[in-house]
């Protein structure tokens, strides 16, 4: 009896040691890396792109949503009814969603939203994006009513942006430092220059994910990005910002590579008021003293597009305009010599800290140097390019990639920090922007594309590849990337 006794202890120890490894197994965490941190955490009143990375769709959601293919799906609307004139949408939402504060999210959150991205004194970054709406009516808890002042093509893809996700009014006043939204994850902690961190949430309307937590932390430096990926220390790293040791994971099977396609085009940012980049020779002189392909090899070893235009070369209505700025030193000269600059002239040249600004900045510095261009390197952090490029407009030349989906409508905001002033193209983009039909759609596109590449508004670079490193056992992340995020709503663990 004793002996059976001890027997069937040991099998409830293998079967429980057996329970055990294969709950250990079945991790339930993630730890996420990405070179650069929030300025703060609300995506309504930012430019950062970084914040969506931490929060879109995971803390905050809009009416609709980007999945990771770019198809744009119901997010906090559960559909929607469009009147036959185009101006009228009708949203019918999810019941029974709450805030993370245990405040209910009805048609007033989605009222005081809009009206607030669309107000005189609102501070959100893509304020266009709501310019349409002259309306917004509160149906019934579950319904609300937007007006446009005329239709618009882009009204659904414009609200599914992070700069159209739905916040409340009780949380608002402390949005950037606790983020309350109603997405499957909740904001915990803000290590500020260290990390951010998420946990589910157990209230989650929709599909419950399958993390437990998350935690987003940061790391600039490229060698140390290295270091701790290779390490194991963090298991994702979104945005990887050493390409040149991508070879070294891909042959490790730890480790697995994604390479996609981004809504980044990189641009060297040129100030249109400011002389001597007021003068389209000029202009066409700096892009004729770029070598793309010498900066895509050089500061992302291989990986990236040349563009021509300020337009992602996988959308169907791309124009490859890429022969308009080919390299020519020699015609360069001869553009600045016509323009009044025969020796050339001096300028500024901010870069901020992503490797393809940095790296890249030093490359393009050195060909315009070949054309008698001497641009002075400034090296900034985010929240300086912010204060001083982008708000301040105080700047000649700067590299920056522009990840914000089908955003050539930028050009026609005059006061935009590129500062860009043509009436043709306001003009085209407000048409566009009442056209429904895709193929007069896509030609209007074209034609914008075509506009700003011959007016050499400013260096068209490349296509931002998007480049992780993971741990092989990962599933669900996405490999292009729409619009910045790091969705980890179906995110697993093997």
């Amino acid at each position: 009896m004793g002996q059976q006794t001890k027997r069937g202890f040991a099998s409830a120890l293998a079967l429980g040691a057996g329970l055990f490894a294969t709950t250990a197994w079945a991790q339930s965490d993630i730890t996420v890396a990405m070179q650069l941190e929030p300025p703060h955490l609300d995506p309504t009143s930012a430019a950062a792109q970084a914040i969506d990375s931490v929060l879109y769709s995971n803390v905050f959601e809009g009416l609709t949503r980007f999945m990771g293919d770019g198809s744009i799906v119901p997010g906090l609307a559960e559909s929607w009814e469009i009147s036959d004139d185009g101006t009228v949408y009708t949203f019918k939402l999810h019941d029974g969603v709450k805030f993370h504060d245990g405040t209910t999210m009805d048609a007033g959150d989605v009222k005081f939203s809009l009206d607030r991205a669309r107000a005189e004194d609102s501070t959100n970054a893509q304020k266009a994006l709501f310019s349409a709406i002259s309306d917004v009516a509160v149906v019934d808890p579950l319904t609300v009513k937007v007006t446009l002042s005329q239709p618009n093509g882009m009204f659904l893809f414009n609200m599914a942006w992070g700069d159209a996700v739905i916040v409340a009014p009780e949380s608002i006043e402390n949005i950037k430092t606790n983020p309350v939204g109603t997405g499957a994850f909740k904001f915990v902690s803000w290590s500020q220059g260290d990390n951010i961190q998420l946990a589910r949430n157990a209230d989650y309307w929709g599909t419950a994910p399958m993390l437990e937590s998350a935690t987003f932390k940061f790391i600039s430096d490229p060698t140390a990005a290295f270091a701790a990926m290779m390490a194991e220390d963090v298991d994702v790293f979104s945005g990887f910002p050493a390409p040149e040791n991508l070879p070294q994971f891909e042959a490790d099977p730890r480790f697995q590579v994604l390479v996609g396609s981004t809504e980044g085009e990189t641009i060297l940012s040129t100030n249109n008021k400011q002389p001597p980049f007021d003068n389209v020779k000029v202009r066409k002189a700096l892009a004729h003293a770029i070598d793309r392909q010498a900066i895509i090899d050089g500061a992302m070893f291989g990986y990236g597009t040349p563009i021509g235009t300020h337009f992602a070369p996988h959308n169907p209505a791309y124009v490859d305009l890429t022969g308009l700025s080919a390299y020519d030193p020699a015609k360069s000269k001869a553009l600045l010599a016509e323009a009044g600059y025969p020796d050339g002239f001096e300028t500024t040249l901010h870069l901020p800290p992503p490797s393809y600004a940095r790296r890249g900045g030093e490359i393009i510095a050195a060909q315009l140097a070949q054309v008698g261009i001497k641009a002075e390197i400034i090296n900034v952090e985010w929240a300086q390019w912010l204060e001083t490029v982008f708000r301040g407009k105080n700047f000649g030349l700067t590299i920056v990639s522009h990840t914000e989906p089908m955003d050539i409508g930028i050009y026609a905001r005059p006061e935009y920090y590129f500062q860009y002033d043509n009436k043709d193209f306001q003009k085209l983009m407000t048409e566009l922007n009442g056209t429904t039909d895709p193929a007069k759609r896509t030609e209007m596109l074209q034609h914008a594309q075509k506009i700003i590449a011959e007016d050499y508004v400013n260096g068209y670079l490349f296509q931002l590849a998007a480049l992780s490193v993971a741990k092989a056992g990962i599933r669900g992340l996405w490999t292009n990337a729409p619009t910045a995020a790091n969705d980890l709503t179906a995110v697993s663990w093997e």
